[in-house]
């Protein structure tokens, strides 16, 4: 049935304003729908406009976009915690959309609200020609342009390995082990050094679907019970939290674009055939027919309940470096252990490996190799 000239050019126009051309359509969640109508609230009270809101489709102009995306941001923010005044906060920076768009509008809501934050970039050099490079020269820029200190950390000085000196040994397959392990203890240890109270982290909501699929696929019980967590590592050096863990991937890729922010868009030369890929692969494939289904894969995360009969890890130190660990060493020992050995293989898997055998012998002898780190925690 055509509808009515006026109707049909009134449909046309932004879902909230109902002034401007929409930009752009949001994937409809109850949770973003109450979000969207409390931003409404708010622009009303600061002018007065004609609202014509469609909860089928909602369709939305650059302008209100910039207000709803930020908004949401801030109620995240506000209304599970995740800062107090006067903290130190280290955002962990690539160069990519994620980080630039998280150090962008983190500096912006906390002058806006007054947040009282003392804000640093922190990024991690891992030592991979052609890529991170040239991202970090996109961090660079920021750093300039947000007027936000940076911190570099890298794998050489931590480590003494770079990530092209693995690959050229264990070649393509696992390398991402050593990469996500290494950075993970490197952003750790790099937070420790600019002394913040938290470390904020772009994962957004297609992140932590991804991860609770890769949890269940792993049959990872300890990861899958604290994946969804929107703060962690409360138990350890740095706790870690994650303002964008309700916004979509689509709509960072769309504020970066329409801010025309800075930012480095190539993927990593070494990852084309990481196991996260196949299960990035699915979740798109999943949004294109449910564009909720993200949201609800975090809340099916969020809701599942560990038996109580189902032994869980207990937290320690690594007797080798002092970081958090359920073994004697941290698998950032044990990976390092094997590299300096000429074992690269040494560390991956759970069952064989440094630890089985430092069991044995309780840990304290052969220790040849310098631990993971140049930083005590």
């Amino acid at each position: 049935m055509e509808m009515e000239g006026g109707e049909k050019s009134r449909s046309r126009l932004c879902s909230i304003c109902n002034q401007r051309r929409p930009a752009l359509k949001r994937p409809k969640t109850l949770q973003q729908v109450i979000l969207l109508l409390l931003v409404l609230f708010k622009l009303l009270e600061m002018v007065e406009m004609t609202i014509h809101l469609n909860i089928d489709i909602i369709l939305i102009c650059r302008e209100c976009f910039y207000v709803v995306f930020e908004e949401e941001i801030h109620r995240v923010i506000v209304d599970n915690n995740l800062f107090k005044p006067g903290e130190r906060i280290a955002i962990g920076a690539s160069g990519g959309k994620d980080s630039t768009v998280l150090a962008y509008v983190m500096s912006e809501l906390n002058r806006r609200h007054n947040y009282g934050l003392d804000l640093f970039l922190l990024s991690v050099d891992e030592g991979i020609t052609g890529y991170r490079d040239d991202s970090l020269e996109t961090v660079k820029r920021n750093e300039l342009q947000y007027g936000l200190p940076l911190k570099v950390v890298s794998y050489k000085d931590l480590y003494g390995w770079t990530m092209d000196e693995i690959v050229k040994m264990i070649g393509l397959k696992n390398n991402c082990t050593f990469c996500g392990v290494f950075r993970r203890q490197a952003l750790d240890r790099g937070a420790a050094l600019l002394k913040v109270d938290k470390l904020a982290t772009g994962h957004n909501a297609d992140d932590i679907a991804e991860t609770v699929l890769l949890n269940i696929l792993r049959g990872d019980i300890a990861r899958l019970s604290r994946c969804t967590s929107i703060i962690t590592g409360e138990d350890g050096p740095i706790p870690r939290c994650k303002p964008f863990k309700y916004t979509y991937e689509k709509e960072i890729v769309m504020y970066a674009y329409f801010k025309k922010l800075d930012y480095f868009s190539t993927e990593c030369i070494y990852s084309p055939n990481a196991y996260r890929g196949f299960a990035r692969e699915f979740i798109k494939d999943l949004e294109r027919i449910r564009p909720r289904a993200i949201l609800d894969i975090i809340k099916s995360g969020e809701d599942f309940r560990i038996a109580t009969s189902t032994k869980m890890p207990e937290q320690g130190t690594c007797q080798r470096c002092g970081y958090i660990s359920s073994q004697k060493w941290c698998k950032a020992c044990v990976l390092l252990e094997g590299l300096n050995r000429g074992l690269p293989k040494l560390g991956i898997g759970r069952t064989r490996g440094v630890n089985s055998e430092r069991q044995k012998d309780d840990g304290v002898k052969n220790l040849q190799s310098k631990a993971c780190g140049s930083l005590d925690f």
